[in-house]
């Protein structure tokens, strides 16, 4: 069996920024811009992550986002994708140990993709999206 339709023709994504220092955020927000252009590829940014069928998370998950991104993520429909973009919502990045930490995204989340960097660029925030698009499709199959 292959991926959705609407999944085979575009994807839907949403950011969420989990406690980062907007490093991330800016590349993200370079990704949709006309240089990059992810429309091309059928990525559109979407407002509500219940239109997303990716979720990017950005960030090291703090004790007060925790339960706000547990809640994005349950409202998004089946099947999702997240994306952990980033050294912080990889590893916790340089702030791991902090006391305000729940720790990375994968201790919140069940991460599909991870995209290191500080920050990473958009072509490999790209890349890692696409590569979820992948997984996601032979998990259908």
């Amino acid at each position: 069996m292959s991926a959705p339709a609407g999944l085979r023709r575009a994807l839907w994504v949403f950011f969420c920024n989990a406690g980062s220092c907007n490093g991330c955020d800016i590349e993200n927000v370079a990704m949709v811009t006309p240089r990059y252009d992810v429309e091309r590829f059928g990525i559109k940014v979407v407002g509500s992550p219940r239109h997303a069928d990716v979720l990017v998370v950005t960030g090291p998950v703090t004790r007060k986002m925790a339960p706000r991104l547990r809640r994005v993520y349950e409202q998004m429909p089946e099947p999702r994708l997240v994306v952990a973009v980033g050294a912080c919502a990889v590893s916790g990045g340089v702030f791991y140990d902090s006391y305000t930490l729940c720790g990375p995204a994968d201790q919140v989340l069940p991460v599909d993709v991870y995209v290191p960097g500080c920050p990473p660029r958009p072509e490999a925030i790209i890349d890692g999206i696409v590569k979820g698009i992948r997984k996601l499709e032979s998990k259908e199959a």
